[in-house]
């Protein structure tokens, strides 16, 4: 390998890493907005889009570049009542079980200090690695739940290499027949260095990682993805929907089977959009989240024995 491609393979690391600190982290101090009314607005605004979505189900990935800033807003529809929305994704320890479906988040574990919940995440490469090889962040957990509305914030004070202002809120409330519109939004401004990275990284290794806004039709009438972090950012965004899904999906089910078939229905969603979603074949994945969940047990137990 030449010195050019391991500093490129680096480069990727680094990328990867950036983006995903991107749509899992809020900035610090950002607390839940109180605007259930704005999201009814847009649940009225986007409901003929969801029932028209390309995904083949209800789902609408919006996203928008400004400068150093990307956004990105994930919509859709869960089959499960509000209620069992609210009693399971307001216990800190579920976003947990749900972030570390992503392939880069080796582990993720939680503990309470006075009245502040915080998230550890453990992130790394997408092959498995154990958890002291891993870059560790921590998160503050908050929520709002009042009736007919949900809104939790994730909040970590900065990201790696000169990111700022993280931002990552769910939203959620009731419409008809038991089903809940819920909205993924993400946020971050970069730094000069990361965006000097992400360009040498975009017009090389990461030429064909794109994400899901059609940008125009090539000459075989095929669709143009997005790509650059933009399109990153997107592609994050619906790993980490489609994470949310599988885990209320699961809860049907007997605990001792939930993360068994989770991580199984979560690579079920992901593989349909190989073009964008596609890292592992599905017995790695399996594999490496089988031996990683088995870590993030025992430094569970761990800590909340007192013994770190």
């Amino acid at each position: 390998m030449s010195h050019f491609t391991k500093f490129l393979a680096f480069l990727l690391f680094m990328i990867a890493v950036a983006l995903l600190f991107s749509v899992v982290f809020a900035s610090a101090g950002v607390t839940p907005r109180q605007d259930e009314g704005l999201l009814l607005d847009t649940y009225q605004r986007t409901k003929a889009k969801l029932e028209a979505s390309s995904f083949g189900f209800p789902l609408v990935v919006e996203s928008s570049e400004r400068d150093d800033r990307v956004h990105v807003d994930v919509y859709g529809i869960f089959e499960h009542p509000f209620t069992s929305i609210v009693n399971m994704l307001t216990v800190p320890a579920s976003w947990c079980d749900i972030v570390s479906l992503h392939p880069n988040v080796k582990g993720c574990t939680y503990s309470k200090q006075l009245s502040d919940w915080l998230l550890t995440f453990y992130l790394g490469s997408k092959a498995y690695q154990p958890l002291e090889d891993t870059r560790s962040v921590i998160s503050h957990y908050r929520s709002v739940d009042r009736q007919g509305y949900l809104d939790i914030v994730l909040n970590a004070a900065e990201g790696p290499y000169g990111t700022k202002e993280h931002r990552m809120r769910f939203e959620a409330l009731p419409i008809t027949g038991d089903r809940t519109f819920v909205h993924v939004s993400y946020a971050y401004s970069d730094s000069v260095a990361l965006r000097l990275v992400a360009k040498i990284y975009f017009a090389t290794l990461g030429r064909s990682k794109v994400g899901f806004t059609v940008t125009g039709i090539d000459g075989s009438g095929k669709p143009i993805y997005i790509g650059g972090p933009r399109g990153a950012v997107e592609r994050s965004a619906v790993r980490y929907f489609f994470a949310i899904q599988s885990f209320m999906n699961t809860l049907r089910y007997p605990e001792e089977s939930r993360f068994s078939m989770r991580i199984n229905e979560w690579y079920d969603l992901t593989v349909r959009y190989r073009k964008q979603l596609f890292d592992l074949d599905r017995k790695e994945y399996l594999a490496a989240k089988t031996k990683e969940h088995e870590n993030q047990v025992i430094l569970q137990r761990r800590i909340a024995s007192g013994n770190r």
